[in-house]
């Protein structure tokens, strides 16, 4: 199930015994562009304290409730450690996180989810222990986990190879591992009343600094492409209208064949 970013703002987090906030921001690691934290705001329960959920414990999401259900109890997202979700999180903060859930490290393997393609499969592997105060300390200033908020990339300029044509508007997530896979560019200032996706696995480079994206497309490819509508389905046959015009490997084909060759080793 492919989601816009945009609508599960404001989402419930259910847990196994009652509420505990609201989904207030999205933070991506812009390595992967997979989506590593949900932040939620848990309001009054908590006074005013934002806590992390990792799609690790999703269990499913109801839309017409606006509901994410998690494996979660509130006791131990009560005790879990606290993050200043204003600041940065480190790499220690996530192997602190991690090691009181009990859950493999993400950033340890090759997968989106370190030995796993997805959540489900990562939760099959046993946990192994965090290493050594010291060597965690210099896993942190070697490995920044580079997350970013989906609320601050929100509004980037985004530049094919020979113009700028359009700003970042939203992510499309893929609810089955919860990678990034489309961004929703805007170009209304150039092209009135449209709005195309990009790839991530099309994008050149990124500049924080100046926040912009820049891909590795024309203008005028761009400027021709399937236009993106958000009211309606976006589905497989869309899918495969984007990626046969830009004459680009589909990620589901990819994707297949990870998993076969998985299943075979």
């Amino acid at each position: 199930m492919l989601r816009s970013t945009q609508t599960l703002k404001g989402y419930t987090i259910q847990a196994t015994d009652g509420s505990m906030g609201k989904v207030e921001e999205i933070l991506f690691d812009d390595d992967q562009w997979t989506v590593r934290y949900f932040v939620v705001n848990t309001g009054s329960w908590l006074t005013g304290r934002k806590v992390l959920i990792s799609p690790i414990a999703v269990n499913g999401i109801q839309a017409d409730d606006q509901k994410m259900i998690v494996s979660l109890s509130r006791q131990q997202v009560k005790q879990s450690p606290d993050i200043d979700t204003d600041k940065p999180v480190s790499r220690q903060m996530e192997i602190r996180y991690y090691d009181y859930y009990h859950w493999p490290y993400y950033w340890t393997g090759a997968g989106v989810w370190g030995v796993a393609p997805d959540p489900a499969g990562m939760l099959a592997r046993p946990y192994a222990v965090s290493p050594p105060e010291n060597d965690a300390h210099q896993d942190e200033r070697k490995d920044d986990p580079h997350l970013r908020s989906e609320n601050a990339v929100r509004g980037y300029a985004i530049e094919a190879v020979d113009a700028r044509f359009g700003q970042v508007e939203d992510f499309i997530i893929d609810e089955k591992n919860w990678t990034i896979r489309y961004l929703v560019i805007d170009t209304i200032k150039y092209w009135p009343s449209r709005s195309v996706l990009i790839s991530p696995d099309w994008v050149l480079s990124i500049s924080w600094a100046d926040r912009k994206l820049r891909v590795n497309l024309a203008k005028d490819q761009i400027k021709s492409s399937p236009t993106f509508d958000a009211t309606a389905l976006l589905d497989r046959s869309y899918e495969e209208r984007l990626f046969d015009y830009y004459h680009r490997a589909k990620y589901w084909d990819k994707d297949s064949k990870d998993d076969r060759h998985r299943r075979i080793g």
